[in-house]
């Protein structure tokens, strides 16, 4: 299985940003309520979340949509961006994404979508490379090759500032994530930003530096568990049905015990690599096992803040519709407040679900 190909990092966003945004978007608390009994998920490839791929063989999934008296239908999209779109044009109720795809994608068509979960962060599996012994100041006036317009692209540009350096230092060379690390062993390419497991395949090559990790922009690079926000106000069985199945999958996949190195293996064989593989991402991956831990870093004026760096750029290089004025186009609420459009909330992070874990109310 060529694992690379799924990654959550793809940037060819098939979906024509506005698609959607003629269309009449009711919210919750205009549109009638539409109750439903069946739901449908999709997830794709990555490390942190190939925990519903286990929840799903295991029966976890099914345990907790019965227990709430719905049916939960967990599909695998072999292409990233292609799931994306599939939620935003409404073929499904639910679907994992990072942070910075939730703003160009579902929020800029006009899809108003709530991150119900928050899975994890980058913690090193993104990172910047050059051939050589460099600093990343070495990077000026180089081509860097990467997926562009991706949060290895966002990445990229996080590093520059860091050195007081911008695009305008660089050229970026778009390059296919499937490209990405054969292109690396050419003479041609001397520099890249990408990904695990590809970032670990061209740093573990001769003479390479890592010059920038994810690890230096903690808490920027997130992962998670979106549903549409109409859909969750009128089927919140379906946010706790979800909640609770992803809660009992972390405490069972956590630590030492023969259990949790199963859950571990059936998890890295499905995404292509062995446990010792998928530990080490595991490693680079700042995963929330607990919710104690996701809902304090949802509620963190932090969080704003780096919504606002993602929503910079993401308005810089284009991506949020041709009517976005500007970064502040679209409203994104958090707990600590509103960045953007108040009348235009398109991207929420609320910690109803997960505190409810807490609170042992699922």
């Amino acid at each position: 299985m060529e694992l690379t190909k799924y990654l959550r990092h793809s940037a060819t966003k098939l979906f024509t940003i506005g698609t959607l945004c003629c269309a009449v978007i009711l919210t919750p608390s205009t549109a009638v309520a539409e109750t439903k009994s069946t739901f449908r998920l999709a997830w794709t490839i990555y490390v942190g979340w190939m925990p519903w791929d286990y929840g799903n063989a295991s029966g976890i999934v099914k345990k907790w949509a019965d227990k709430y008296d719905i049916d939960i239908e967990v599909v695998q999209v072999n292409d990233y961006v292609e799931s994306i779109n599939q939620y935003t044009a409404g073929g499904f109720d639910a679907t994992v994404m990072t942070n910075m795809d939730a703003l160009t994608i579902p929020a800029a068509s006009g899809v108003d979508s709530t991150a119900v979960v928050i899975g994890d962060f980058s913690n090193g599996n993104d990172g910047v490379v050059l051939k050589g012994d460099k600093t990343l100041a070495d990077i000026k006036g180089q081509n860097v090759n990467l997926v562009e317009l991706s949060v290895s692209h966002y990445l990229l540009a996080r590093a520059l500032d860091s050195v007081s350096l911008t695009e305008r230092d660089v050229r970026v060379v778009n390059t296919s994530d499937a490209d990405l690390v054969a292109a690396f062993t050419t003479d041609d390419v001397t520099s890249v930003t990408t990904w695990n497991p590809l970032l670990s395949e061209i740093t573990a090559m001769p003479n390479t530096s890592k010059v920038f990790d994810s690890s230096m922009i903690p808490g920027e690079i997130i992962d998670l568990l979106m549903v549409n926000t109409k859909t969750l106000a009128d089927n919140p069985k379906l946010g706790k049905a979800l909640t609770g199945a992803w809660y009992e999958i972390m405490d069972t996949m956590q630590g030492s015990s023969k259990k949790a190195i199963d859950a571990r293996t059936l998890m890295a064989e499905a995404s292509g690599t062995d446990l010792a593989g998928y530990d080490a991402q595991l490693a680079s991956t700042k995963m929330f096992f607990n919710a104690e831990d996701a809902v304090a870093f949802n509620n963190s004026a932090e969080l704003k803040n780096t919504m606002s760096k993602v929503a910079e750029f993401s308005f810089e290089h284009g991506l949020l519709g041709e009517g976005a004025s500007d970064a502040k186009f679209i409203g994104i609420e958090t707990p600590s407040g509103v960045y953007g459009n108040k009348q235009n909330i398109k991207l929420r992070f609320d910690p109803l679900y997960m505190q409810m874990a807490i609170d042992k109310k699922l």
